[in-house]
């Protein structure tokens, strides 16, 4: 990501949520913008670009799972989910759906604030590619790395299919494939991948690392299933092979 100033969309339901977020964020050098709900989410994010999205899951019309996988079919930017205490099986369905974090309700607004930093230094600084195709302009081989049946370009931090096309990845998704590729033939552990990954010492949720690892797998495995590419060490952790 540059220097700017990042934009932020804050999509919830809730006034008051929305204007104490928008508000604490604007103080700390953020420029911010509301929805209500997932239609005035969509409308805006399509007249507008975004360095990242607060979503909240329970929400009247399209909920925020929904608009996850809307989100997820135009946009890799950084995506933190807003869920109840106990909706442990939603945090589980963002982020096998593309999140890259969730925080639970009631928000504490200095830790969404760390996780907004963090999401955004795991995210990859995109070229400008405005009126290019994906794919259409060659990367140079240095930067590629061999994924099974995919390539991870390094240099513009994405992931092209056998044609050279592009496959939607989340930033989480890019940094993991790029701990696996600067660690081939390692067996990593959780911690480990987290550390490196993540950028940061500590994590709500550690299980998410296999989560997406499955979501990995079912982009550039032959037969995810039975994966050759990112295999699992039993009791250990996973392996780039």
């Amino acid at each position: 990501m540059s220097d700017t100033v990042k934009r932020i969309i804050v999509c919830d339901d809730e006034t008051h949520l929305r204007e104490m977020v928008g508000e604490y964020l604007v103080e700390r050098g953020y420029h911010v913008s509301e929805a209500a709900d997932a239609d005035v989410l969509h409308k805006k994010m399509a007249c507008e670009a975004f360095d990242l999205v607060i979503l909240d899951i329970n929400m009247p019309g399209q909920d925020g799972l929904a608009a996850l996988r809307t989100l997820r079919n135009s946009f890799d930017i950084p995506v933190i989910m807003l869920t109840a205490a106990s909706e442990v099986i939603d945090r589980v369905v963002g982020l096998e759906m593309g999140a890259d974090d969730y925080l639970g309700k009631p928000v504490d607004l200095r830790e969404l604030e760390a996780r907004i930093k963090a999401a955004l230094r795991r995210a990859p600084d995109l070229p400008e590619a405005e009126g290019m195709s994906a794919g259409a302009a060659a990367a140079p081989t240095d930067t590629l790395v061999p994924f099974g049946r995919c390539s991870l370009d390094l240099q513009a931090a994405k992931l092209l299919g056998e044609q050279g096309e592009e496959i939607p990845i989340t930033a989480m998704e890019f940094s993991l494939l790029r701990v696996f590729s600067e660690n081939r033939g390692r067996v990593l552990n959780r911690d480990q991948l987290l550390e490196q990954a993540h950028d940061r010492d500590w994590e709500p949720f550690d299980r998410s690392i296999d989560l997406r690892i499955s979501r990995i797998r079912r982009k550039i495995e032959v037969n995810p299933t039975k994966p050759e590419v990112i295999r699992t060490v039993r009791g250990i952790g996973y392996i780039f092979a």
